[in-house]
């Protein structure tokens, strides 16, 4: 039986990051708003799981100072 094209690696399927808010934006520039809008955090303490891509590692490089970053 052949695996079908579009089936991803099982290890590239699990990749992922867990992020989660842990200081308030207020005060902080509208583009680092404006990037954690982009990841799906809006409150304290909400926490997200985010695919390990290289995109979402820029986003969370550039606001790294308001959160906590895991494995999922």
């Amino acid at each position: 039986m052949r695996p079908s094209k579009t089936s991803k690696p099982a290890d590239q399927a699990t990749q992922s990051v867990r992020v989660t808010l842990r200081r308030s934006p207020i005060g902080t520039p509208e583009q680092h708003r404006l990037v954690l809008r982009g990841l799906g955090l809006r409150h304290i303490r909400q926490t997200v799981v985010r695919p390990d891509t290289p995109q979402v590692r820029g986003l969370i490089q550039k606001v790294g100072y308001l959160l906590e970053v895991g494995k999922p």
